[in-house]
């Protein structure tokens, strides 16, 4: 054979044929790595999702002292929040901010809403001592059936806290379309501590107050 190539041939030959060997043995490797590597981002995904998850899930809300309102998420009535700070003028749907609070979303109700809950939420920036009023509104009820129960809670964040802690908690109930009724009033010290003995729900106009 070697007379018939030549030694020059032949070197060729068993040159080419160990770098074909050497590339089939990389593409094998590459092809065997593949699984491996996608099961790796797959993993390294989900591990960033989980986290995410978590993140969102312990995620405190804004502001220092938040009040939320919520009703059955399947009526198509309009509840508005109205909430006022010490010294500062009522926030709600007309005058979504104040110098202390402001109204994050108008919620519609039902209907024209791209969410699937009935909820209006305020937050506060500080905490200014002195009293805090909160109010409920039934703005229009397309369904016209009464009364709405609605939920209403108030959480203060001092500086000093690690999270949120609830200050009052109440169900209010709508009775008729116009009608405002103050769910609860409470004062804070500086600290952003209930004052003993402050909480009560004698009425305060405050949408009537504003315009």
């Amino acid at each position: 054979m070697n007379d018939f190539l030549g030694e020059d041939q032949t070197g060729v030959l068993v040159a080419r044929d160990l770098l074909t060997l050497l590339l089939c043995g990389f593409v094998a490797c590459a092809v065997l790595a593949v699984p491996f590597i996608n099961e790796a981002k797959k993993t390294e995904a989900n591990q960033q999702n989980e986290s995410s998850s978590s993140a969102a899930a312990g995620m405190e809300p804004p502001g220092n002292v938040i009040i939320e309102a919520r009703w059955d998420d399947k009526l198509r009535s309009d509840v508005d929040l109205w909430v006022q700070a010490p010294g500062d003028v009522p926030v709600g749907y007309s005058n979504k901010s104040g110098l202390i609070f402001n109204l994050l979303r108008d919620d519609l109700g039902a209907y024209a809403d791209p969410t699937e809950i009935n909820f209006e939420t305020s937050y506060s920036r500080g905490i200014p001592p002195g009293e805090y009023t909160v109010n409920v509104h039934m703005f229009r009820n397309l369904e016209n059936v009464f009364p709405i129960w609605v939920r209403v809670v108030a959480r203060v964040k001092a500086e000093h806290e690690s999270g949120a802690a609830t200050v009052a908690a109440t169900r209010v109930r709508l009775d008729h379309e116009g009608q405002e009724i103050t769910a609860f009033r409470f004062n804070l010290t500086e600290r952003g501590e209930l004052v003993p003995g402050s909480l009560n729900a004698v009425f305060k106009p405050l949408r009537s107050a504003k315009n």
